[in-house]
């Protein structure tokens, strides 16, 4: 490449530790990083409207973008014990989110997905409204009574209870309960016309920015703390603990079988498009 190669991903810990060693030119022979920060639901519709080079998105926008782009087997989100959380200001049964307004980050995310196929499956009638509020938005929300839950992701985990809020659901229990495969949540994916050696090489780089970031955990803490919107380095370190493991240097079998039984299960839903049979093949 005789340029840098456009890159948006998120501000969120697990992005900006993956991505640092990489980001400031530290990876031997990798290509130079022209950066955007953007929250998911921002990286879904540049995906969708072809803008970067590489971007990081959620699983659930796949089935709409894969024709231009190619899923990267490092660099993305899943996990196990780490799923998206239906939260109420009141403890309750799933029964009582029958017909109720719910907050979520995104239509196109793939904590929506799981969103969803949880309620087909717990909620007899289904949600009421669905409100998309930005991330940050929704526990207030949910505290406030503007909604009757919300739908949250991220270190929303560690912090639901400083807003007085309850779990009433988590929807990584439930993803793999019924599947028994790791919970997708977010994916690296880079165009098919930078040609393989670029794609491969990117890959590879991107491991190599793993492996960095594990193997000396304060070299990229400056800039993972400098875009953690004032979170608290505890909650930093606990989210990259729960974002950042195998999958993240290597989708593997599971990794792929997860997300390829997570939108299959989807299409069938009638939520997203079907998959066609190679769509997720790297090169």
């Amino acid at each position: 490449m005789t340029r840098p190669l456009s890159i948006a991903y998120s501000p969120c810990p697990n992005d900006t530790f993956v991505f640092d060693a990489l980001a400031h030119g530290r990876v031997p022979g990798a290509p130079e990083l022209a950066v955007t920060f953007a929250d998911i639901d921002i990286t879904n519709g540049l995906a969708e409207r072809g803008e970067l080079d590489v971007l990081k998105v959620s699983y659930a926008v796949l089935p709409w973008v894969l024709e231009e782009y190619a899923l990267l087997p490092c660099g993305g989100a899943l996990g196990r014990g780490c799923g998206p959380l239906v939260l109420t200001r009141e403890p309750g049964g799933t029964a009582d989110l029958a017909g109720k307004a719910v907050a979520v980050p995104s239509e196109r995310s793939t904590a929506y997905l799981l969103f969803r196929l949880w309620v087909a499956a717990e909620v007899p009638g289904g949600v009421g409204e669905v409100v998309v509020l930005p991330f940050h938005e929704i526990m207030p929300a949910v505290r406030d009574g503007k909604v009757d839950a919300g739908l949250v992701i991220h270190e929303a985990r560690f912090t639901y209870q400083d807003y007085g809020l309850h779990c009433l659901a988590d929807m990584g229990e439930h993803w793999e309960s019924t599947t028994g495969l790791p919970i997708p949540l977010g994916a690296i994916i880079a165009k098919r016309s930078l040609g393989e050696p670029v794609l491969r090489g990117l890959a590879e780089a991107i491991r190599t920015s793993v492996r960095m970031a594990w193997d000396d955990p304060e070299a990229s803490r400056p800039y993972v703390l400098e875009h953690a919107q004032e979170m608290d380095p505890k909650v930093t370190d606990q989210h990259i603990g729960l974002y950042v493991n195998e999958f993240t240097a290597d989708l593997g079998e599971d990794g792929y079988a997860a997300v390829r039984g997570l939108l299959t299960r989807a299409a069938a839903e009638g939520l997203v498009p079907p998959l066609g049979r190679d769509a997720l093949t790297f090169v």
